[in-house]
């Protein structure tokens, strides 16, 4: 089975297993992930945004959301929901600089100005937590 066959396999699966139990969290992560994986991008922010619906308060679903538009070059709403992210807690700042789906976003100033407010105010509260 090659790559693309094991895609439209795995695909098939999430579909099946979603169409018994629509709000399945892992099904709906698995599938948002395949989807992106084969290029389906606006499938993949279908996925992402009944995520987030479904988990409103969760910072990886919101992460996730945020490369789904960064990948369909939809750049006010991927930086609003990245600085959602941030804002729940995603603090991955080396990942997010090397995370191919936010190529396209990493070029827009207000993703350095983003990232770099939050760097700041992390640095900041384990600095002030060190000195206790």
């Amino acid at each position: 089975m090659n790559h693309s066959e094991n895609l439209d396999f795995e695909i098939s699966f999430y579909e099946s297993l979603l169409k018994e139990s629509p709000d399945f969290i892992d099904a709906l992560i698995a599938l948002g992930d395949v989807y992106t994986k084969a290029g389906c991008y606006k499938k993949g922010l279908e996925i992402d945004l009944r995520l987030s619906r479904l988990r409103p308060d969760d910072p990886i679903v919101h992460y996730n959301l945020a490369c789904s538009y960064s990948l369909l070059k939809m750049a006010d709403e991927c930086i609003e929901v990245l600085e959602k992210a941030i804002g729940l807690g995603y603090r991955e700042f080396a990942y997010m600089n090397s995370d191919q789906d936010l190529k396209f976003i990493r070029k827009d100033p207000r993703y350095k100005e983003l990232i770099s407010r939050y760097a700041e105010e992390t640095s900041s509260s384990s600095d002030a937590n060190s000195t206790n």
